[in-house]
């Protein structure tokens, strides 16, 4: 069985969610919101160990929680760069694993199921990713917020984590495009010509970014 590491990316500086504070840390119920993915993938058996990306700043906090959830699982911190992708390049760096499992720590109502389900079709793909279908028609603009096109909704998912990838090839990709633009590692794989796997998730699985995300979360969780 290949050695699989889960990453758990909490290194953001939650500016769009506009309170001053980081999200992971609000409360749910008597829980943080990075504690439901913390207990997720410390309870999935095909989990080997687990990294979680900080920021050095927040380091009492996060001991503070782990001491508190008592995580069964060898765990590892590493502190996150100035950009999402440079946060999962200092995990990537952090382990020899075979496989990683990456994903946001501000996405609370993960299920074992998006888990073992990305791991299983790792058999086939170097990636595999966790979505939805969009109900909606996305519109692509310009930077004058024109219309350039419409997509049509029977080919438009909208991506969310867990995402899985084969460590070496992800950490390959990684150094060889430092374009700190990129929002989702699944792209670093596309603009390789890789195929990427998507898998149907929920629409429950969300990530907070606003104080309305949180109570919707709080509605799913409670």
């Amino acid at each position: 069985m290949k050695k699989v590491t889960g990453i758990i990316l909490c290194a953001g500086n939650s500016t769009r969610y506009g309170k001053g504070i980081n999200k992971n840390f609000e409360n749910i119920g008597c829980r943080t919101v990075l504690s439901y993915s913390l207990k997720v993938f410390a309870e999935n058996s095909n989990i080997t160990d687990m990294i979680l990306v900080i920021r050095e700043e927040d380091l009492d906090i996060i001991n503070d929680i782990l001491y508190k959830e008592r995580i069964d699982k060898p765990i590892k911190i590493v502190y996150g760069g100035i950009s999402r992708r440079e946060s999962v390049y200092n995990a990537l760096i952090s382990t020899n694993s075979s496989i990683v499992i990456i994903h946001d720590g501000a996405r609370p109502v993960i299920k074992n199921k998006y888990i073992n389900d990305c791991i299983k079709y790792m058999k086939k793909y170097k990636g595999v990713i966790v979505g939805v279908k969009a109900k909606d028609t996305i519109k692509v603009v310009n930077d004058s917020e024109e219309i350039v096109s419409s997509t049509d909704r029977k080919y438009t998912w909208i991506g969310q984590t867990p995402q899985c990838f084969d460590r070496k090839l992800l950490l390959k990709l990684h150094e060889e495009n430092k374009d700190n633009s990129i929002t989702d590692d699944s792209m670093l794989l596309e603009l390789a010509s890789y195929k990427v796997k998507i898998i149907e998730g929920e629409y429950s699985n969300i990530k907070i970014t606003t104080s309305d995300d949180l109570d919707i979360a709080k509605i799913y969780l409670e």
